[in-house]
């Protein structure tokens, strides 16, 4: 019988109470958000950022060629199909046109995983065209 030794796991840590916050900015858009990387695996391009969306910000519609999803920390996601919370998870399946954003009043942080390498393809409308 032959026996193999599992290693232990190194795991990855990030204290989000402390890490430094840094920029994604979105020129289409002219906006810079305020983002916290977590994970970014170079094999499959599945990552997941901390992202805040500040009162007012809408990032217009936009398909993208991968699946992700959004778990809200705090306060309200509003999306082409409704508003979620504290607590949801949204996941926006891969290709589909889509808007998202913070309410007016109240910013909206939240988490950003995605199964893939991330892009954006902004469309003029929901029936209209995207840049692919």
């Amino acid at each position: 019988m032959t026996t193999t030794t599992t290693p232990v796991t190194q795991l990855q840590v990030v204290d989000t109470t402390s890490a430094p916050w840094g920029k994604l900015p979105i020129p289409e858009l002219g906006v810079e958000l305020d983002v916290l990387p977590l994970i970014d695996d170079p094999d499959t391009g599945m990552s997941v950022i901390k992202i805040v969306y500040p009162a007012g910000h809408v990032t217009t519609w936009h398909t993208h060629p991968c699946a992700h999803g959004i778990y809200v920390l705090e306060g309200i996601l509003m999306t082409h199909d409704g508003e979620y919370g504290p607590g949801s998870f949204v996941w926006f399946p891969e290709g589909g046109k889509m808007q998202h954003g913070a309410t007016p009043t109240e910013s909206v942080t939240f988490l950003f995983i995605v199964n893939k390498p991330f892009a954006i393809d902004f469309c003029d409308a929901p029936q209209g065209p995207c840049d692919v």
